[in-house]
């Protein structure tokens, strides 16, 4: 429901107060509780995957999300059909070294301050605050720290 630049929010109940509305996929990670012991385990290794993309990447956390989901799937149905549980680890760390490579090939620096105005818009799904962050990147540099804070 929430990934992509087009993601919608969801309606997170809380114990106490009033209800958390939210598209952010570390936030609805951390709040899922399971009964079942064992697969409240998994959710929660799922949900440090997305806490860690979101402090090294500060985006994706969904996408993350989804492939650790599809990882653990195939993975738990290839051991189950008798593959060896270190030759899917292995394929696992190939394919990611592969995909990595793959993305640095094609990837293309953000410069200058339209370009920096579009990637921002897209992140913070307004196009006010794209120019704003193109505007502060400008005056702090490449890297110089911008720090955003909510008004009073």
């Amino acid at each position: 429901v929430t990934l992509g630049p087009k993601g919608r929010n969801v309606v997170l109940e809380k114990a106490f107060g009033s209800p958390l509305i939210t598209n952010d996929g570390v936030t609805i990670a951390k709040e899922i509780e399971l009964e079942d012991h064992f697969e409240n385990m998994g959710a929660k290794l799922v949900s440090e995957v997305a806490s860690k993309t979101n402090d090294i990447a500060g985006d994706g956390t969904t996408t993350a999300t989804v492939l650790t989901q599809a990882i653990v799937r195939e993975g738990l149905k290839n051991v189950t059909a008798g593959a060896n549980p270190i030759g899917i680890r292995r394929g696992i760390e190939t394919a990611t070294a592969t995909a990595v490579e793959a993305l640095k090939a094609i990837a293309q620096p953000v410069s200058g301050k339209e370009a920096i105005a579009q990637v921002a818009a897209v992140s913070s799904r307004s196009e006010k605050v794209g120019e704003y962050i193109s505007e502060a990147m400008e005056r702090v540099g490449n890297d110089g720290v911008i720090t955003i804070e909510e008004s009073r």
